[in-house]
């Protein structure tokens, strides 16, 4: 394993580069509804060992990269990368101005994972698949079950949407510099059928006020939203955290009208 890094790492960046080629290939590998024709967006690939799996494989690829050292860096290892370069911050970045229907695939920013994950959701539409390397914890929150200490506002929106696998698990080992927390994997398709008959933006509201105060009842978090008798019903004596996303989406359907 090569954990020689070509430039210095930005820890405000919250970079942990891959150093296990074997590890990139696999999660490249692990790509199963993206064709050859397709737009494929590799978001943050730091010293480049996920894009030279990509790069020929994907004659689409683009590359979101902010680190403008970590741009030169692919500029000298890669022979004609330029125009598949996109310097800026992918959080700014409309992606449909690239393309209608994409892939995203990514060793995720740990320090941007949340809004990278609500960004997949606004594209959730466009998107073909998302694989990204996260932190374990965040994962573990993704893929939890209501009632879980792990279940929350993500767990939701995210299990609404898409149908989510953990595809591995990662040691500190794995990366450089070690972060303080294992990783994982995931790869999420967007469901064709099967999601919240609510409005997509009148659930994530909803859900997201929900979870003001996760400790609280459902009555206590919503009580700006509902006259006083509605929410006498025994059903707000409930937390969020004891709701799947089918009774979010029933509960919006009953009491939202």
């Amino acid at each position: 394993m090569n954990k020689k890094i070509d430039f210095n790492y930005k820890k405000s960046m919250g970079q942990h580069f891959l150093i296990n080629p074997e590890i990139a290939r696999h999660i490249v590998d692990s790509l199963k509804q993206t064709t050859t024709n397709d737009v494929i967006f590799e978001i943050g690939p730091g010293s480049g060992i996920m894009t030279q799996f990509l790069i020929d494989k994907y004659p689409l690829l683009k590359i979101v990269e902010l680190d403008r050292e970590a741009i030169e860096l692919l500029k000298k290892k890669f022979i004609n990368i330029d125009n598949k370069i996109i310097c800026g911050d992918i959080l700014k970045i409309n992606l449909i101005g690239y393309a209608n229907k994409f892939t995203i695939i990514g060793n995720m920013p740990y320090n941007i994972s949340g809004p990278l994950l609500f960004n997949a959701l606004e594209y959730r539409n466009h998107l073909i698949e998302w694989v990204g390397m996260l932190q374990l914890e965040v994962v573990q929150r993704i893929l939890s079950n209501p009632s879980n200490k792990t279940y929350g506002k993500l767990s939701v929106l995210l299990q609404a949407y898409f149908e989510i696998e953990q595809i591995m698990r990662l040691s500190p080992a794995s990366f450089y510099p070690p972060p303080k927390v294992s990783s994982a994997v995931i790869r999420m398709i967007p469901k064709k059928d099967k999601i919240p008959k609510t409005n997509f933006e009148n659930f994530v509201k909803i859900v997201k006020l929900s979870f003001t105060h996760r400790r609280k009842t459902l009555r206590n978090n919503l009580k700006g939203l509902l006259d006083y008798d509605t929410l006498m019903d025994g059903f707000f004596n409930k937390r969020p955290e004891e709701l799947s996303w089918q009774d979010f989406d029933e509960m919006i359907q009953k009491y939202f009208k």
